[in-house]
Order: structure tokens, then C-alpha cells, then sequence
């Protein structure tokens, strides 16, 4: 008789057996349907409605997977950075059962979720100590709050006062941090002085924000890590996207975590969904000191990682040990490095499938990265017909899997720099479906 777990290689009889009956469901959906339905006549609706369409849509999940043909790489609408296969696995594994989330193995005591990723950050980036929260908001709040909280100055440029998308605002994370904002400088100006004649007494760090999804181009001037890091004040470092991919030409302008580290950053926290390539994760790493005060603020336990996004944080960390399978493996390095003649070839064979017509097109990276840089390549136009482009729009987003393309001059555009050849066939079937 096998010995094999039910669930790995055969089917869990008593699962099967569990499932409810198709009546059942059937009944379940079916009133909830009706009694929407009836509400609606109720409040005066007069339109006619398919029950049958409504009742179907019910039984399918709401959070479900999406064909991102628009050529933006870390599209936030879309879960930012699809994840590499490595990591898929990874999260599969954790979410099998239990797991050593914070259990040290050898001694059998308590242990710490950030020692599951600490190690391999240090080893990438420099850093003396790390350690992980839910996503990039929670570091830059809990870095505040750690080392300006209690009243404390947190020093800002005037010109990196910004809101980013969902109305994050640096003015009013300062306030949660309980930290009193000093503004330096001017909008389009501010310089190492600036800084300097700010400094006293009740100084608690300086934050250096990342500009994300704006540039202010012109008569303007920053300071530069290295010399804020000069001041002697604890420097506060939010670099936003996380690149460690500092080989790669087409990052050059995005803040490097190992130039922060460098530099000499007390604490330097950015986003695991956007350019590092990971799950949704904030990732804060610096000095021993710094991090250990962070790790013991209150609000740590507040805003700490899942083990599911650490599953897949730690796999996808691993792949960068060696930057050319980072580049292979990471779907969004692998979309930036995307060859003219992979994108040709995948292009032609999307416009083959579907009567559409190659013509030259521009992708965007996303995420709050690198907002002025345009990724040159060919796109894929369809004609919409007498639907027009909102209608057929409309057609491919409502499809199984639903379809994200992007219009330009009444034309729907598919864009192949951000679908695998798997995918680019699934979006040509569900083109002629909904042509």
C-alpha cells in the first residue's frame, strides 16, 4: 500500500466528498441572485437584467488573473510585479500546512520572520542588519516613527514633499510617525546648507524621499546621499523601487539600495513588488542600531509581513545571487531587457492570430519608476470595428482570462513586451473571441 500523502499524488477521497453537491451550490447562487434582483425592483429598477449572466458571474472569484497587454511592467492596477517561477513555488510551499515562520530549528525556541531574509539581504546589498514589513508605506512610517517619533525633528526637502499614488503624503506620515516635519529648501532648489543650518538639538534624522512617479526638470538641484549622510544626523532613505539590478543600463536613474548602503544611510527602505521584482513586501535595511531600534518600535508588529509574501520575498532574493538568472528568471527584468527581436517576433505572431496590424509603440516601466522613460517597441493594433475601441476594450476585459490593452487614436493596442509567448497566444484566442 503507497504511503504517499493524499493531496500530493492522488486525490483527497474525503475532500472530494466534501465538496457540495451542484444543487446545493446552484440553490445558494441562485438566491443570492434573486434576492439582489428583488432589491433593485424594489428601489424602482425598470431595466431588464440576465439572471442567469448574474448568476454565473457570482461563482467566480473576484480576485482573479489578468493578461497585461499594456506594455506597463509594474502595473499597480494589475498587483505590480508578477512573480518569478521560483517564487510561485515558494509561496505554494508555505501555504502547504505549518511553517518555521518564527521558530529557530536548532534550539526549538521562538524565533524571528526577519531572519528568514535578513541574511540574504545583508549578503546582496551591504547592509549591517534588515528586516521586513507589509509594503513600502509601512517602512518609510515605521522608520519615522523609530528614529524622529516622540516629538522628534524629521528634516525633508520642500521639493520631495510628494504624494504618491493612494494619497501616501509625506507631510501627513510624519504626523502618524510623531514626528515634527522641518521643511528645507524650496520646491525646485535645496541644497547641503539647507540641511546643515536645520540641524539642532531636537533633531531626530533627515529623510530623503524618492521623487517615484514625477520629475522636476529644469532650474533644479538635490542633495545627494553621500554628503546628506555627512551631516552626522541619522539619514532616513526611501528609495522606492529596490534595485539591485545595478547592471542593467535602463535603471541607471533609479536610486541604487547599494549606493545607500554605501553612502552610509541609517536606514533605507523600498518596495519588494516593483523593480526588486517580489511579492508586496517594504523592505528596511541599514545600520545594526538603526534596524534594531525599528524592530523594536511598537508599530513593527503592526505593519509585519505575511508568511506567504516572505515565502516569495526569500525566493526571489535568492535569484539575484547570480544577476544573469535574475535577469532570465524575474519577469519584470526580463520584460526591460526584452531584445527588438524577441518583441518583433512576438508581435508578428500576435498580429498572424488576430488581423491585427504591427505598427511602433512606446511601454512604460510603472510602479512609480523611471516616469520619463519610454520603452520603444512594436505593439500590436486592432480594428475595433463598429463597436469602436471602448466596446472591444470592454469585450477583452470581460473574458476568461480577462484582457488589459491600452487604446491610442481609437485603436486597441496590444503591447508583447509584457506577456510570454504562452500568454500572447491566450490573448490572441480571446481577441477572436471577442472580434
Amino acid at each position: 500500500m503507497s504511503s504517499r500523502a493524499p493531496g500530493r499524488d492522488q486525490p483527497d477521497q474525503d475532500a472530494l466528498r466534501r465538496l457540495p453537491s451542484v444543487d446545493r451550490l446552484a440553490v445558494a447562487v441562485a438566491r443570492a441572485a434573486l434576492a439582489q434582483r428583488r432589491a433593485e425592483l424594489l428601489e424602482g429598477a425598470e431595466d431588464e437584467v440576465d439572471l442567469v449572466d448574474r448568476a454565473t458571474e457570482r461563482l467566480r472569484p473576484s480576485l482573479r488573473r489578468v493578461l497585461n497587454a499594456t506594455g506597463v511592467i509594474v502595473h499597480t492596477n494589475l498587483g505590480r510585479a508578477p512573480l518569478a517561477p521560483a517564487a510561485r513555488r515558494a509561496v505554494a510551499r508555505a501555504a502547504d500546512g505549518y511553517s518555521n515562520l518564527e521558530l529557530d530549528l536548532d534550539s526549538g525556541e521562538r524565533g524571528s520572520r526577519h531572519d528568514h531574509v535578513e541574511t540574504l539581504l545583508c549578503e546582496l546589498t551591504g547592509a549591517q542588519a534588515a528586516m521586513v514589513v507589509n509594503n513600502c508605506a509601512a517602512a518609510v512610517l515605521l522608520a519615522a516613527a523609530a528614529l524622529a517619533g516622540g516629538g522628534r525633528e524629521l528634516i525633508v526637502s520642500r521639493g520631495q514633499l510628494i504624494e504618491i499614488g493612494g494619497a501616501f503624503r509625506i507631510p501627513e506620515v510624519v504626523a502618524q510617525a510623531g514626528a515634527r516635519l522641518i521643511e528645507v529648501g524650496t520646491t525646485n532648489r535645496t541644497r547641503l546648507e539647507d540641511y546643515r543650518r536645520a540641524i539642532g538639538p531636537d533633531t531626530g534624522a533627515l529623510l530623503r524621499a524618492h521623487a517615484s512617479n514625477f520629475r522636476t526638470i529644469g532650474f533644479v538641484e538635490q542633495v545627494e546621499i553621500e554628503p546628506l549622510c555627512s551631516l552626522g544626523v541619522p539619514v532616513i532613505d526611501d528609495v522606492g523601487s529596490g534595485v539591485l539590478a545595478d547592471e542593467l543600463a535602463v535603471l541607471a536613474e533609479e536610486p541604487a539600495v547599494r549606493r545607500s548602503v554605501r553612502a552610509g544611510a541609517d536606514l533605507i527602505c523600498f518596495s519588494g513588488d516593483k523593480l526588486l521584482g517580489g511579492p508586496q513586501a517594504g523592505v528596511i535595511l541599514g545600520s545594526r542600531a538603526a534596524v534594531d531600534t525599528a524592530r523594536g518600535h511598537p508599530l513593527a508588529r503592526a505593519v509585519r509581513i505575511d508568511k506567504l509574501s516572505l515565502a516569495g520575498l526569500e525566493a526571489t532574493l535568492a535569484l539575484y545571487r547570480d544577476p544573469e538568472l535574475a535577469q532570465r528568471e524575474l519577469p519584470v527584468l526580463s520584460m526591460l531587457s526584452a531584445s527588438p527581436a524577441e518583441l518583433e517576433r512576438r508581435a508578428r505572431r500576435l498580429a498572424d492570430q488576430t488581423g491585427g496590424e504591427i505598427m511602433a509603440g512606446v511601454g512604460r516601466v510603472g510602479g512609480g519608476a523611471l516616469p520619463l522613460l519610454e520603452l520603444a517597441g512594436p505593439v500590436v493594433a486592432l480594428d475595433a470595428g463598429v463597436r469602436g475601441a471602448d466596446g472591444l476594450a470592454r469585450a477583452l476585459r470581460h473574458g476568461d482570462p480577462p484582457v488589459l490593452a491600452r487604446i491610442q487614436h481609437g485603436r486597441v493596442l496590444l503591447d508583447p513586451r509584457t506577456l510570454t509567448d504562452e500568454e500572447a497566444a491566450e490573448v490572441a484566442r480571446a481577441v477572436r473571441a471577442a472580434l
